[in-house]
């Protein structure tokens, strides 16, 4: 049953990865006065079909000097972690609720955008390999963010159903909102989403890290993104907005969100590299350190007025 329902979730996950590049393609096609796809099936509405046959058709290659092996293998990898954060979605058995659900987001998330690290290094290609060192400094820079949220084990605990019983009547965006701007500026630098692209957006790198993939690869890791990109929404919202996993306006919410990134990536430019350092060691950390510090003495205090009325 469970892996009936998983593969179910996964096709589901893969379809919605067409339909929401789709999106991203109309939507900035409008911002740039412009009509987007529109020729392959009714509005071009079969053209994410259509560019995923010509990418599994066209022809691969790899360096000469490469490593065969790292060159397939890394960019799988990096699907399968972006897959695992999935298991987390409540199905009909309700997988979500296991007691150390955020916790295990924290683990995989990890260990997201690690495998461009090691795909670049075994490529032996100067854009790829620079794009890579690019990718690795900004994700260990970035790692601060599980730091930021720490902050959440303080609302329920890591157990994500509790987010959603604990939402029923006020959204935790109330008393977070500050959290809630920097962990979505975090979501967008960890999945290398624009304006923080700069792993493959620098005009030097030509397209970084996705420089000598093509074909299959190039599917693989673009699945992969996009995929983060989704389930980082579907956090984002449960975390922060609450509603009820089965209904309209909760999935409303999470495309909501979803346009959000399509929208930032088509209305601002991108930063520096060295604005992007500075805005998470010297404005993110310590406004998020005063919420660490406040919601551990808030649960201190409960732990130690429930102790005394007990005893």
């Amino acid at each position: 049953m469970f892996l009936l329902s998983f593969m179910v979730l996964l096709i589901l996950i893969l379809i919605s990865v067409a339909f929401y590049v789709l999106l991203e393609r109309k939507v900035l096609g409008y911002i740039q006065a412009r009509s987007g796809p529109s020729k392959v099936g009714y509005m071009g509405i079969l053209q994410p079909f259509s560019d995923a046959i010509k990418l599994f058709s066209s022809e691969s290659y790899y360096l000469y000097f490469g490593n065969l092996t790292i060159y397939y293998l890394m960019p799988l990898l990096g699907l399968l972690i972006s897959l695992n954060l999935w298991c987390l979605y409540p199905l009909s058995f309700n997988f979500l609720s296991f007691p150390l659900g955020l916790l295990f987001f924290i683990a995989c998330s990890s260990f997201m955008g690690m495998e461009f690290c090691y795909l670049d290094d075994f490529l032996i290609h100067l854009y790829s390999l620079l794009g890579g060192k690019l990718q690795l400094l900004q994700s260990f820079s970035y790692e601060s963010w599980k730091f930021k949220k720490l902050n959440l084990f303080f609302f329920k605990g890591i157990n994500l159903m509790k987010f959603f019983y604990s939402q029923q009547l006020n959204w935790f965006l109330i008393m977070g909102y500050p959290l809630f701007l920097i962990l979505f500026a975090c979501v967008l630098a960890e999945t290398n989403r624009s304006p923080f692209d700069f792993s493959e957006g620098e005009s030097e790198l030509v397209s970084g890290v996705n420089t000598e993939n093509s074909s299959f690869n190039f599917s693989v890791i673009f699945l992969s993104g996009y995929t983060n990109m989704i389930f980082m929404s579907l956090i984002l919202v449960m975390i922060f907005f609450g509603g009820d996993f089965f209904s309209l306006i909760f999935f409303l919410k999470v495309m909501f969100m979803n346009f959000i990134f399509i929208w930032i990536r088509g209305s601002f430019p991108r930063f520096r590299y060295d604005k992007l350092m500075m805005i998470c060691w010297k404005i993110y950390l310590p406004v998020a350190l005063p919420y660490f510090f406040f919601f551990l003495n808030v649960m201190i205090l409960i732990y130690l007025a429930s102790f005394f009325l007990v005893s």
